[in-house]
């Protein structure tokens, strides 16, 4: 009853010509093939919701509503596909609607948005560039470059121990992506300390090949072969 609802009123909200659903499958995904402890210490679905998601189907079926999912790939991936196929068509503007605040890392302009939920299904708000700029500090593209600093314990992404929010922002805005702040720091590391503690230096120096696995583990794929 609940996903029926939310579809009905995102219809009558945003009157798409096309709707398309994602879904993960069971099994482990390229991200678990990197990195086994990906998303370790969630909790199993309970059968309650798995009961849901597999009635999800039946309604988007019956809506005649597209279905994509691939194996070894999250519903996020299939987002980003679908996405990168259609986000140079003029005529195409994309609403992502989601809980999982990861997909705002697809945001591009007014062009791509994402709707989510704030509290509850009526307590909506949508995510435009703007939007995650003035909550994050920084553009979208920007978003794994935050989880890489900062980890994420959700999906169990370690990023950087000692980084936190704040000082993973302020690198953020001051220099740019994870690779753009290890050129930086290796090519004039007194311009860095000018602007960040060493003790934070000393963090990245040593936290290098770790921010930089957790950026890929946190970005989503636009490739997925659909």
């Amino acid at each position: 009853y609940g996903l029926s609802t939310m579809l009905l009123n995102i219809v009558k909200q945003f009157k798409p010509d096309y709707v398309v659903a994602t879904f993960d499958l069971p099994g482990p995904t390229y991200r678990h093939e990197a990195y086994k402890d990906y998303k370790a210490g969630r909790k199993k679905t309970d059968d309650e919701l798995s009961i849901q998601l597999n009635r999800a189907r039946d309604i988007f079926t019956a809506f005649n509503i597209p279905i994509y999912d691939m194996p070894g790939f999250e519903a996020d991936d299939m987002l980003g596909t679908i996405v990168e196929k259609l986000k140079d068509n003029p005529d195409v503007d994309i609403v992502i609607a989601s809980g999982d605040m990861d997909t705002m890392q697809l945001i591009s302009g007014k062009k791509v948005k994402v709707f989510t939920l704030k509290k509850g299904i009526k307590d909506t708000v949508i995510y435009d560039e703007k939007a995650v700029k003035e909550r994050f500090g920084f553009a979208p593209e920007y978003l794994p470059d935050y989880k890489g600093l900062r980890g994420d314990t959700s999906d169990n992404i370690i990023g950087i121990k000692g980084i936190g929010e704040k000082t993973a922002t302020d690198l953020i805005s001051t220099f740019g992506s994870i690779e753009d702040i290890y050129k930086k720091l290796k090519r004039d590391e007194a311009a860095v300390l000018a602007v960040v503690k060493p003790r934070i230096v000393e963090l990245l120096k040593n936290g290098e090949e770790e921010a930089l696995f957790s950026k890929t583990l946190a970005t989503i794929r636009r490739d997925a072969p659909i």
